[in-house]
């Protein structure tokens, strides 16, 4: 069983930036492929970005490309996501979610696990 918590949303204005963080429990998290996906109100939750377990490799939706930064520290269980030049259309709730160990790295909603409760963005235009 992973538990996920994530922080760091908050009300920004368009062009500032904001980091999340995910904190995992678990012992096998170096071995966990993480992603985080976003849910606007009215709309369907989507990918924004997934790294691997050792961090080697990644992934982003092409509308985060340039933008936002997934990285990971796997001594403190924790995966952050860095993003800058926000815009107003990136206001949403942002979740972080697991994969079960060993899993590769994917975008697909459905192949996550487990899932954090969520942390809200707020981007003021």
């Amino acid at each position: 069983q992973v538990q996920l918590v994530e922080s760091g949303g908050g009300l920004v204005q368009a062009g500032d930036s904001l980091r999340l963080s995910c904190a995992a429990s678990g012992r096998t998290f170096s071995s966990v492929a993480m992603g985080w996906f976003r849910q606007a109100p009215g709309k369907e939750r989507e990918f924004v970005a997934a790294i691997s377990g050792s961090g080697g490799s990644t992934y982003y939706a092409d509308f985060v490309k340039g933008r936002f930064t997934i990285s990971r520290d796997n001594l403190k269980n924790t995966v952050y996501l860095q993003m800058n030049s926000l815009k107003s259309e990136d206001t949403a709730v942002y979740y972080c979610a697991a994969r079960h160990a060993g899993a590769l790295i994917s975008s697909r909603y459905g192949e996550y696990d487990y899932w954090g409760q969520g942390t809200q963005v707020t981007v003021s235009s």
